[in-house]
């Protein structure tokens, strides 16, 4: 699962107190085996950490270091998973720099990976999660094309996650898909097709998909957009999309 879990304002209707239970309703009904999620912040990670079951277990780091800011935080079933290793770098000119930006964006943008081995099977693959810049089709163009690279470095089989604010056809995503696979376009679809990011608002059918689940090395079984709300209450302003997939 691609999650962006929109970050914990106490603005009503749609603050965080009241799409948490919303959020906890549609992870343990669906209880994916990994969960890439964008714009959590250090209290609703927790939150989330909380609300899930005890064997599922947590890797992120805020944007601006430690805690702060928001997190591209990885959430997996440690029962199926074992962390092997993991880093985290920041999409800018000195990847290796903790808060760093470049390239036109103002917000601080960042990646963190994980290195799993599915327990049952002893496949090991890189599960790869980030958050594209929302105002800088340039920042967006080098961060891909930074992923790209970055992604070269992996043998094994990956599986890229994130909200990219941007469409298939757009630089950015040409980029990734020179190397990547787009599970909603490669794989049955067992969903309608919408808009992933809604803002709370209707449901636009064959909308903009800015949020994607891309892979290389693995077979797609199915790929889907997760429209689960409680009445008229959203978990967030975008669609967790997700996808089936064989190594």
């Amino acid at each position: 699962m691609s999650f962006n879990l929109r970050f914990a304002s106490a603005a009503e209707p749609n603050s965080w107190a009241a799409r948490r239970p919303v959020v906890a309703q549609l992870l343990l009904g669906e209880r994916p085996a990994v969960i890439g999620t964008q714009e959590g912040l250090y209290g609703q990670i927790r939150d989330i950490d909380h609300d899930l079951p005890d064997h599922y277990e947590w890797v992120g780091q805020g944007r601006l270091g430690g805690s702060h800011d928001e997190f591209m935080a990885i959430f997996f079933d440690a029962l199926r998973l074992e962390p092997l290793e993991f880093d985290h770098h920041w999409l800018s000119a000195t990847p290796n720099v903790v808060g760093s930006r470049s390239w036109g964006n103002n917000v601080v943008r960042m990646v963190t990976w994980v290195r799993f081995a599915d327990r049952m099977t002893g496949k090991q693959f890189v599960f790869v999660n980030t958050h594209f810049d929302h105002e800088s089709a340039n920042a967006r163009l080098r961060s891909a094309e930074l992923v790209r690279d970055r992604l070269g470095t992996f043998t094994l089989p990956v599986v890229l996650t994130g909200d990219f604010n941007d469409v298939p056809g757009s630089p950015a995503y040409e980029v990734l898909t020179s190397v990547l696979a787009d599970t909603w376009v490669t794989g049955p679809r067992t969903t309608p097709a919408y808009g992933t990011f809604h803002g709370f608002g209707p449901l636009v059918p064959d909308g903009p998909r800015i949020d994607w689940i891309l892979t290389r090395g693995a077979q797609v079984e199915a790929a889907a957009m997760n429209t689960y709300r409680q009445g008229v209450q959203w978990p967030s302003d975008h669609l967790p999309i997700q996808a089936l997939l064989t190594l």
